[in-house]
């Protein structure tokens, strides 16, 4: 019933979304999306991402299988493609194979399989479906906000930026003079956040095909958490980013005719009072909070009980991350802060539902949406008196930000060492005494 009724909300919200695409961007919304990569060219990397995440309920001989399914499908669909001569996308090569296999998994399981093995294989499938339906879920998102927020409220984060020391505008300067190798490696690291992610989550769930179980919290649950609650944030506090708002802009959006001042990386903003500015319709208004942190973040915290190579990874993907968006001018040092609390709020919500809801979780993620809340509030309506008294409002933001990540530490501490409700209750059937 809980699968069911999970599956019954995530459609309603994805239908919800294609009729919103359509009627506010006029674009298909990602079911249509995704239905048309069945036949179509699509991006193979969320893809072949996804079938990794379907495989790990299957022995080795069956993932060879697959994989091999998967890759002659496509090398079928590239051969056609070449020979119409049909035009597709740069990036856009190949891919339908991993999903036909994904479908072909799930038609097996409801054919061919039974009882828990069904369950099971149909759990993998959803899985891997719902990481490429979160990839189409935030594009539409991102499409909706730019379309729908024509206002923008760089201003009062550039503003309270000023309580930090202007991060953004360091970074972006130091990033400038460390040359070329920085630069490609930091964007590396940034565009491939997710492959970080499926890297963790692969680890996590290493031993699903022999227990013949998932284990009750894993990486992706809050993945894509994060991906569903943060755009709805973007819908309240429209931000674009430093490189929009006082920049040329970056990846064909953008501009100096919609910058409020070409002032970023070298010179940063004056301080004075901060007022919506208007901005183009393609941009995403993606800043507040910071996805990218909240999504390092998460993948820093689970990486912590893996072995010593995945602890360094999740140690470097976070500072690399943390670097590149301040570096690249695509966040405020005020959207880290608000990205981290985020991050933990969600983490510790999951971690509830799986361990059972009692006072200290109840306690801690109160505690996390009200900082959070607070955060947005100081932003939107104090930000003057933040950036002319740094020196207090500063220490306060890191302070609130630290009590969080404390708050969080020291409670699931206490839960790993009081585990409850980690595993079902075996019932023994009463036995007969023969007498």
């Amino acid at each position: 019933m809980l699968w069911a009724t999970a599956g019954v909300v995530t459609l309603g919200f994805l239908v919800t979304l294609e009729i919103a695409a359509r009627r506010y961007a006029g674009v298909p919304g990602p079911l249509t999306t995704q239905a048309r990569e069945v036949i179509f060219a699509p991006k193979p990397g969320p893809l072949y991402g996804g079938l990794a995440l379907m495989m790990v309920v299957l022995t080795w001989r069956q993932r060879f299988i697959a994989a091999g399914a998967a890759i002659g499908i496509d090398v079928v669909f590239v051969l056609v493609r070449w020979a119409v001569d049909a035009k597709v996308d740069a990036d856009h090569f190949f891919g339908n194979g991993a999903l036909w296999v994904m479908l072909g998994c799930a038609v097996i399981a409801v054919t061919r399989r039974t009882g828990q093995e069904r369950v099971l294989l149909l759990k993998a499938v959803g899985l891997g479906l719902l990481l490429v339906a979160g990839r189409k879920t935030g594009d539409t998102w991102l499409l909706i906000t730019a379309k729908t927020r024509p206002e923008v409220l760089d201003p009062y984060l550039a503003t309270a930026d000023h309580a930090l020391g202007n991060p953004s505008w360091v970074a972006g300067q130091i990033l400038k003079a460390t040359g070329p190798i920085t630069t490609h490696t930091l964007d590396l690291v940034y565009a491939q956040l997710a492959v970080a992610a499926i890297a963790v989550a692969l680890y996590q769930l290493r031993n699903v095909a022999a227990e013949r179980r998932f284990p009750s919290h894993h990486l992706v649950r809050t993945f894509l958490v994060i991906g569903l609650l943060g755009p709805a944030v973007y819908m309240i506090f429209p931000v674009v980013g430093p490189i929009f708002a006082y920049g040329p802009g970056t990846s064909g959006t953008g501009g100096v005719q919609w910058a409020v001042a070409n002032l970023w990386p070298n010179t940063p903003p004056p301080i004075s009072i901060p007022h919506p500015v208007p901005y183009d319709a393609i941009t995403p208004r993606n800043c507040m909070p910071s996805l990218h942190t909240a999504w390092a973040t998460t993948i820093f915290i689970h990486s912590r009980k893996g072995p010593r190579l995945l602890r360094y990874a999740g140690t470097f993907w976070l500072v690399a991350t943390l670097s590149a968006t301040l570096g690249f001018g695509y966040h405020y040092g005020v959207d880290l802060v608000a990205g981290v609390v985020f991050a933990l709020t969600v983490e510790a919500a999951m971690r509830a539902l799986d361990r059972g809801w009692d006072r200290s979780a109840t306690q801690l993620i109160a505690y996390g949406a009200t900082v959070f809340a607070a955060l947005l509030a100081c932003y939107r309506y104090l930000p003057v008196e933040m950036a002319t008294h740094p020196w207090v409002f500063g220490p306060l933001l890191l302070l609130a930000m630290s009590s969080v990540i404390y708050g969080y530490v020291r409670t699931t501490k206490l839960w790993e060492r009081d585990p409850k409700k980690t595993a079902p209750v075996r019932q023994v059937e009463p036995q007969l005494e023969l007498v």
